[in-house]
């Protein structure tokens, strides 16, 4: 697996590999809590993301905007939101956790927003909005699901582009985000070439016993031949 860059290394990622072989590599490397919470899935199943991650740290807040507050980002409509979003750069992916489960953290003006900066897709631990406008962008989003109620007067972006936590695994700017119908996974940038390259091997070796046991070759003498099943 070679590229000269991230376009060309997303867009491999996007076509030849899938986050269950990745999540396979890292489990061997001793990387076995990389994957997302099972809740977040995609709004569409061939949604595909892959790109670096550009964190966001969200919470719970129901005390109004200004002027009053003792912070001055607390005053501002959605806190750092929109500084978030304008942060955005090419190949990034908006990902998001810290906040409850009473509202939306992620809609269609965002989705536009961010395609507007080259993003790759969002990730948000919680929900998301306008499904049926994000559907239209075919933007890649993935949350725990679909609701409408709006984050304006119920949370605010406290950080950005700082570490975060979702569910067992740290996700620190710039990792890769890579994530299908089969859930989404966490890559550190400090791994990231050997987990990619290990698991362009190991897709290309799945490859190859699929065809074997579709011709009638046994498990136990797959895993004997190839070491893969």
């Amino acid at each position: 697996m070679i590229w000269k860059d991230d376009d060309q290394l997303f867009e491999l990622c996007r076509s030849e590999l899938y986050s269950a072989v990745i999540g396979d590599v890292m489990d061997i490397m001793g990387y076995t809590h990389q994957f997302l919470p099972q809740q977040i899935q995609p709004l569409r199943d061939d949604m595909i993301v892959a790109g670096r991650a550009m964190p966001v740290l969200e919470a719970d807040d129901d005390g109004g905007e200004g002027p009053g507050r003792v912070s001055e980002m607390l005053n501002q409509p959605f806190g750092l939101m929109l500084r978030a979003l304008d942060d955005l750069k090419k190949n990034e992916v908006y990902i998001c956790s810290g906040a409850s489960l009473d509202y939306a953290l992620w809609g269609e003006l965002m989705s536009t927003c961010a395609m507007n900066r080259g993003a790759a897709g969002a990730v948000v631990d919680g929900y998301s909005r306008d499904t049926r406008g994000i559907l239209n962008l075919n933007f890649p989003v993935f949350s725990q699901g679909r609701y409408a109620q709006d984050q304006r007067p119920r949370g605010k972006v406290i950080d950005l582009r700082c570490t975060i936590k979702m569910g067992a695994v740290a996700v620190a700017p710039g990792d890769i985000i890579f994530g299908d119908m089969d859930g989404v996974c966490v890559i550190p940038k400090a791994i990231e070439k050997e987990v990619l390259e290990a698991a362009w091997e190991k897709a290309h070796g799945e490859k190859r016993v699929f065809e074997a046991i579709k011709g009638g070759l046994g498990a136990q003498a797959a895993w004997d031949e190839f070491g893969i099943l």
